[in-house]
């Protein structure tokens, strides 16, 4: 742990000039400015504008001159253990047969992310069905073994994207 991490907590680097307020661009030059205030730093973040306006007479404790870089577009976002396990759960419930395809496929990704652990595969009824527990709270789910064969697995991956997709 950086003990001055957190005696002097600094900004992070602003996206617009502390002084005009302007927006700075990509890859344009601006000052960063630390001032010491009490026990710890101010930051200012001026474009070369501002930085030629300013009164000389206010020495900062450090400057710098860089470029500005926005910050990362944020990741999309990922999908959640719960939706997947949500609508596992709803489909279920709902007993419809025509979700079959859709629940075997949600069920192995939630295997896939450890939600899910397969206990057992029951061939005794009519149709082999694939018997799950849940890893925290030890729900059993019991999910029809449609034995997908790949022709029918594109068909049935964009009915899952949609349920997903709806979901979110």
């Amino acid at each position: 742990m950086n003990p001055l991490a957190n005696d002097w907590p600094i900004k992070h680097r602003a996206d617009t000039c502390a002084r005009t307020g302007r927006a700075f661009q990509p890859d344009e030059q601006f000052y960063t400015l630390l001032f010491r205030e009490g026990e710890g730093f101010r930051r200012e973040d001026l474009s070369e504008e501002a930085w030629a306006a300013r009164n000389e007479n206010i020495r900062p404790f450090s400057f710098w001159k860089t470029r500005y870089e926005p910050p990362p577009a944020a990741p999309p976002e990922a999908l959640g253990k719960e939706n997947a396990e949500d609508i596992l759960r709803r489909l279920l419930a709902e007993n419809d047969p025509s979700h079959a395809n859709a629940c075997y496929v949600l069920a192995v990704m939630l295997e896939r992310k450890r939600v899910l652990k397969q206990i057992k595969t029951d061939q005794s009824g009519d149709r082999p069905v694939l018997i799950y527990e849940h890893g925290k709270s030890g729900d059993v789910f019991i999910v029809p073994d449609v034995q997908l064969r790949l022709d029918e697995l594109e068909h049935v991956q964009v009915e899952v994207s949609q349920l997903l997709k709806n979901a979110t």
